[in-house]
């Protein structure tokens, strides 16, 4: 698939309105509303927080490494496991919410200044080839269903 100037504005759009969108649902809320799990299989609104934010830190190195490196190589990049390493669910939400938002910044300076061509610099990861447009298009969709998970816990 050929990635179009007009499908790269869109994901760009779509990228910075993630921490406002969690800034929306969460504005408010006590820290014990957003640790509350309905029940003892669900994820509470800080673990999806910092799913979140384990797999921004993940996507986001894989699309900086395809821009310093010619088609770098990744094995499995298993954002659960890294979650349970940096420990994200037992960091704060208003902590957590600030690296999120820090880190969605930086990103889009960086992709934001791309020349168009960049946007299919790629890497292997996993066996499969990704390309720079192809990991932030992952991370909105996968960010809009996690918006949705939040939206209905807090309803």
């Amino acid at each position: 698939m050929k990635v179009t100037q007009k499908e790269v504005d869109k994901t760009l759009a779509l990228l910075a309105k993630t921490s406002l969108r969690i800034a929306e649902l969460t504005n408010g809320m006590e820290d014990s509303v957003l640790q509350a799990k309905p029940d003892k299989q669900s994820w509470s609104v800080n673990d999806i927080l910092a799913h979140l934010r384990s797999c921004s830190d993940l996507w986001t190195h894989s699309m900086y490494a395809m821009l310093a490196e010619n088609q770098p190589v990744f094995s499995d990049i298993d954002e659960r496991k890294w979650a349970r390493v940096t420990g994200y669910a037992v960091v704060a939400f208003s902590e957590s919410f600030q690296v999120l938002s820090l880190q969605r910044r930086n990103l889009l300076r960086v992709l934001e200044a791309l020349p168009f061509e960049a946007w299919e610099r790629s890497a292997i990861i996993f066996e499969r080839k990704h390309t720079v447009f192809t990991q932030a298009r992952r991370l909105v969709k996968h960010e809009t269903e996690h918006l949705e998970q939040i939206k209905s816990l807090l309803e």
